[in-house]
């Protein structure tokens, strides 16, 4: 499967079901999170989230093997008899975690807005590590719509600091530090996945049940120290509604879809992906929650499209023009003799 390789369309049907699967997921999200009812608990959504997943890739790994008897045996070789492997897929879950619990870190210590200007560095990160572990060149135009793509989504998410009657004790080096963490897992972790994603012919839906198996130990002991005490008393599932469920599934697909982006194209693209759900369910908001569209959120939107649209350009190969300029200059030379 590591030399599999699929259609332009396929690509992009990918990419655009992740962008409004995302877009989708936001806004569901903050409605779930500012209704007046009863505020279910996070961790377990995300928990949920794990386990949906799970048995998402086993239906898909069913599928693509064909019948229960030869997914049954994939399962035990790559799972059972594979601990090393298992051990491999663990990284980027617990990195991931390590990733909230900064991201979380950096909320408690600095403002919103200077948080979500700074997450962004999180895009050439990713950048930069898709070189350094991947071994993958990317042009200087493909650098400058990266860096692009940064101004353009710290522009879209900026909103001016305001003044809060409460203080609070913050600690902004702390809370920096915390941030820029956050970003190198973010950037390591995602380009690690793809790293072994595409370093084998072992499927993508083992390579997702491994990886979600650790997800769903680290995420339980999120639930048990976090919330454990008032899971106890009031359920695993309080003030879940309608609302809650459609957003445990939407982030159930996103991750899906996402291990296929990150499959047949990589990182960096899914960057772009997300950036572009940002304008998206910013739009959104405007029409379901008031929000007010400024000439700094245009401006963000159109550095955004931009930058997608050159990223996607293909590169020039120097090869044949180097190598046409060598031939030029070989019959000169002969044509001299």
């Amino acid at each position: 499967m590591a030399s599999e390789s699929v259609s332009v369309i396929f690509k992009i049907y990918c990419l655009t079901v992740m962008t409004m699967v995302a877009a989708t997921y936001t806004v569901a999200l903050r409605y779930t999170r500012t209704v007046s009812s009863d505020l279910y608990f996070s961790t377990t959504a995300v928990c949920l989230t794990e386990i949906i997943k799970l048995l998402l890739s086993l239906v898909m790994l069913v599928r693509e093997t064909g019948d229960f008897g030869r997914c049954r045996s994939t399962l035990v070789n790559h799972i059972f008899k594979s601990p090393m492997e298992l051990l491999k897929l663990s990284v980027p879950s617990v990195v991931y975690a390590i990733q909230n619990n900064m991201a979380f870190v950096a909320l408690s210590n600095l403002d919103a807005a200077v948080y979500q200007v700074t997450y962004q560095l999180k895009i050439p990160c990713t950048a930069l590590c898709t070189v350094l572990m991947l071994n993958r060149s990317l042009s200087r135009l493909q650098w400058f719509s990266v860096f692009m793509l940064c101004g353009g989504v710290t522009l879209v998410q900026y909103t001016p600091p305001q003044a809060t009657k409460v203080q609070v004790e913050q600690n902004p080096f702390l809370g920096f530090v915390a941030i820029a963490v956050a970003v190198l897992c973010s950037g390591f972790a995602g380009v690690y996945f793809e790293k072994v994603l595409k370093s084998s012919d072992t499927s993508l839906w083992v390579r997702n049940i491994q990886m979600y198996l650790s997800g769903i130990v680290i995420t339980l002991a999120g639930v048990y120290m976090t919330d454990g005490a008032q899971i106890l008393e009031k359920g695993f599932f309080f003030g879940y509604t309608p609302w809650v469920c459609l957003v445990v599934f939407l982030a159930s697909v996103g991750g899906m879809y996402t291990s296929v982006v990150v499959k047949y194209t990589d990182n960096i693209m899914k960057g772009f992906s997300a950036a572009a759900a940002i304008v998206l369910s910013t739009v959104a908001s405007v029409v379901l929650f008031g929000l007010q569209i400024t000439a700094t959120f245009l401006s963000g939107a159109l550095l955004v499209c931009v930058s997608i649209y050159l990223y996607g350009l293909p590169k020039q190969d120097t090869s044949k023009l180097q190598k046409s300029s060598s031939d030029r200059e070989d019959t000169q030379k002969l044509i001299a003799v």
